[in-house]
């Protein structure tokens, strides 16, 4: 391929295309008319000889090519900016959105005083709490861009994503103070009372249902909640326990907390974003905020 013919800016347009799946709202973003973001996309159908976005039910959808194209888009773009614009403008005079992927824990803690944090160091930087769908969702958001930080566990860091260990999180048990497990608390007493599960995604079982099964044992899960936020107010209320990270109880203040009858392995929290990412100013300032308070 000649790429003395090729035209940077087309490929500027077809990373705000794929990144709305929308012709309209990638010209607004770009501030073009949608006229002009058709005519770039046509020509980028013919340079990757694909069409890229198809029409769906009401919609637009990336094809399989597309998809290819995200993170190798971004990766490249970001090099050029480094190379033609380095960022040196001092933090106060950024003006950026930073979309982080997160669990309601540890959003819990950090929302408030990374705000805070921002407003004092870089007021113009813009911040997007996503909706949590799971570390490999993540881990696929800041390769292709969906995603500019995620706190997870990343069991690995791989060739594409850098990974920071903030902390290591165990976890325990809370119930309310006159609860009347708590007198004799063990395995038993444990199981005879019905628990709430925290999961974002609905699910009835965890890990911890695999390890009783093979103790010969089982616990009934009597509510499944979405937040780690909604489950101190079920406790305080009913017979029911909970098993929650310890720093989720303590945050709390007026539940018991016990050690659980059974081992149960913790589990560290990651700090992650892309490798491109590194000389980002603004996200580098955000993910040191974001290690100071969780750490």
């Amino acid at each position: 391929m000649n790429l003395r013919g090729l035209d940077l800016n087309l490929l500027v347009i077809l990373d705000a295309l794929l990144d709305e799946a929308h012709v309209s709202r990638g010209a607004d973003r770009l501030g073009l008319s949608q006229p002009a973001a058709s005519a770039a996309l046509q020509r980028c159908r013919q340079l990757f000889r694909d069409p890229l976005l198809e029409r769906g039910r009401g919609t637009m959808r990336l094809t399989a090519k597309a998809e290819t194209l995200r993170g190798p888009l971004k990766s490249l773009l970001a090099g050029v900016t480094d190379l033609v614009d380095p960022p040196d403008l001092p933090l106060a005079q950024i003006r950026q959105t930073l979309r982080i992927a997160m669990a309601d824990y540890p959003a819990l803690f950090v929302a408030a005083p990374l705000v805070a944090g921002l407003r004092d160091s870089a007021p113009g930087i813009d911040l997007v709490i996503q909706p949590w769908h799971g570390a490999e969702a993540a881990r696929a958001a800041l390769i292709d861009g969906g995603s500019d930080l995620a706190i997870s566990v990343f069991p690995e860091e791989g060739d594409d994503i850098r990974r920071e260990e903030l902390l290591v999180e165990e976890y325990r048990i809370a119930l309310r103070p006159d609860h009347p497990a708590t007198v004799g608390f063990d395995l038993d007493r444990w199981l005879a009372y019905p628990h709430v599960l925290v999961s974002g995604r609905g699910e009835t079982r965890s890990p911890l249902d695999g390890e009783l099964a093979r103790l010969g044992r089982s616990r009934r899960v009597g509510l499944v909640l979405p937040s780690f936020g909604m489950v101190a107010d079920v406790l305080r209320g009913s017979d029911m326990i909970a098993m929650l990270p310890s720093r989720v109880i303590r945050a709390v203040g007026d539940l018991v907390e016990l050690p659980p009858p059974i081992p149960v392995a913790g589990f560290p929290l990651h700090l992650a974003w892309h490798r491109r990412r590194d000389k980002d100013a603004g996200l580098q300032h955000v993910a040191g905020l974001l290690a100071g308070l969780l750490r």
